[in-house]
């Protein structure tokens, strides 16, 4: 075996070990999210005499909302199909995409939250409140972390280029991005589309 087909088998190597221990960190916060439904699907009928779901839910926006997160996991797959490629501007332009799509969800989510506690509501309303702020803010916590590793990800790229680690960089931020997507389509159907009806 050459140097270069070494050093090549080592990164493969420990290139695998990272994805494979990203994996098991994405099932421990499966299993987070997971509880965090299974609380909420015991305690949105307690509303204390408040509002509940059915009052706060503004299905077009949501759905509008929904499918602005969908389509940057889409962006996202784009931005790898270029990686394969070797096409580091083109990789640049969808992360780019894909950043302000996830920057778009983040502010609607914010203004949802703001217009929801304006009109005197919070989590400590009930334990309605507190389920449906737990679970779709951490939600939506884990979409800023995804936003800020993004960025560092993209400055990165344009001071090293394309190489083995920022490949394996870029398979550990899409495997989180596309977790981020399954949870948001669970938490679309489960808290608002079952909600609204």
């Amino acid at each position: 075996m050459t140097t270069d087909t070494l050093a090549h088998h080592h990164h493969h190597d420990s290139s695998s070990k990272v994805i494979f221990g990203f994996w098991i960190f994405i099932l421990t916060d499966f299993i987070v999210f997971a509880t965090l439904f299974a609380a909420y699907a015991v305690l949105h009928n307690n509303t204390y005499g408040g509002l509940g779901i059915k009052d706060i839910v503004d299905l077009p926006y949501v759905l509008g909302q929904s499918l602005i997160f969908l389509t940057s996991s889409l962006s996202y797959g784009l931005a790898v199909v270029a990686l394969k490629k070797g096409e580091l501007k083109r990789v640049m332009q969808w992360l780019v995409v894909t950043f302000i799509l996830g920057l778009t969800f983040v502010g609607l989510e914010y203004t949802e939250f703001a217009k929801i506690v304006q009109n005197g509501h919070s989590w400590q309303s009930s334990a309605f409140f507190s389920s449906f702020f737990t679970l779709v803010g951490l939600h939506g916590v884990h979409v800023v972390i995804g936003l800020l590793w993004m960025a560092i990800v993209m400055i990165q790229l344009t001071m090293q280029k394309i190489t083995p680690t920022m490949q394996t960089r870029l398979a550990c931020l899409g495997l989180f991005w596309d977790f981020l997507n399954i949870i948001w389509v669970f938490i679309f159907s489960i808290v608002y589309l079952m909600g609204a009806i």
